[in-house]
């Protein structure tokens, strides 16, 4: 957080005396994940803070809970309905294709690293794609090293054929698919009510869901491979009319400021704390396991994996950018901030 410390810091705005003439902005904030979720007590509680911060009051922030389905944020923001949502991009399937290069297996380093690198590509060579069109993208995030939650016993790779399981989208399902995995397709937010019922043996998610979706108590048993199965991308949108609408000094303190790499920043350290606390609640939880892959199942799976991330490459490379030099400018930006 350090980091992100010094951007704050240069951040004093004066106001000038024509923004001081506005009245104080208020954002509203679509949220579709539960109200104790780190997303909303960590990331969108900071974004605000970090907003009215570098704007000196003039702008500030109100959740609102389920305004709309996770797959729906997008045309929400559109609407006019809210100001800022957050999506998942594998809840839209074929929408999004330069975003998977956030999610595929191997990369090393953390959620913070990978959300810094997942903007800088994007800025870089991605965002000429267009494919938030209509919106301003003021962050991009990258969860943690997504893992096995199973309500049976997994004590390797061969015990996941034929597991039903939720899978979010994206890279995820490329891999479920890989690991012979049966997947499910259900909104993170009825993950705890598809398992209780048995509708699902297992889900596919990062360690934060072991408190953030209750998993501890509906998926006692946590299969881990180091570095994860995937990763998820998301993105943070905000109406462009919005923002258009905002004095051109405010508009500039929330660039320079805000928007961008410090936001990603800070959702992914939001991400790596709730992983650290999800992973220590396992430990700690009465009838809970936690089997990490075997050296024999970490190798297996980096076949697997190298096959998936050549697949996404070539959707990329397909789509119109340099795929190969996207991963690879991933791959070097989150060892930079690994460092």
């Amino acid at each position: 957080m350090g980091k992100l410390t010094n951007f704050l810091g240069s951040a004093a705005l004066v106001i000038t005396t024509a923004s001081s003439a506005f009245a104080a902005e208020t954002v509203t904030i679509s949220n579709w994940l539960p109200p104790s979720h780190p997303v909303v007590t960590g990331m969108f509680a900071q974004l605000g803070e970090m907003m009215a911060e570098a704007t000196g009051g003039e702008v500030t922030t109100e959740i609102k809970n389920g305004l709309a389905s996770p797959p729906a944020q997008m045309d929400l923001i559109l609407d006019g309905a809210a100001d800022i949502a957050i999506l998942f991009h594998g809840y839209t399937p074929g929408r999004f294709v330069s975003t998977k290069i956030a999610e595929v297996p191997g990369y090393k380093g953390n959620a913070e690293a990978a959300s810094v690198a997942h903007w800088r590509v994007h800025d870089a060579m991605l965002k000429d794609l267009n494919e938030h069109r209509g919106v301003k993208v003021i962050a991009l995030t990258t969860h943690g090293p997504g893992q096995i939650h199973s309500t049976k016993p997994v004590n390797s790779l061969a015990d996941l054929s034929g597991l039903k399981t939720r899978l979010g989208g994206g890279v995820s399902a490329d891999v479920g698919a890989s690991l012979g995995l049966v997947g499910i397709q259900v909104p993170a937010p009825k993950v705890y009510e598809t398992l209780d019922s048995g509708a699902a043996d297992a889900v596919a998610m990062p360690l934060e869901g072991r408190i953030g979706f209750k998993l501890t108590e509906v998926a006692e048993h946590l299969y881990e491979m180091p570095e994860g199965f995937y990763r998820g991308s998301f993105s943070v949108i905000m109406s462009q009319e919005k923002f258009d609408s905002l004095p051109a000094e405010v508009q500039t303190a929330l660039d320079s400021n805000v928007f961008g790499e410090p936001a990603s920043r800070m959702m992914g350290a939001v991400w790596d704390a709730a992983d650290a606390a999800g992973r220590q609640a396992t430990l700690d939880a009465e009838g809970n396991s936690l089997v990490v892959a075997s050296e024999a199942d970490q190798a297996a799976f980096a076949e697997i994996a190298a096959k998936v991330q050549a697949k996404i490459i070539a959707e990329l490379t397909e789509a119109g950018v340099d795929g190969q030099a996207a991963y690879d400018m991933m791959v070097k930006e989150m060892a930079a901030e690994s460092m």
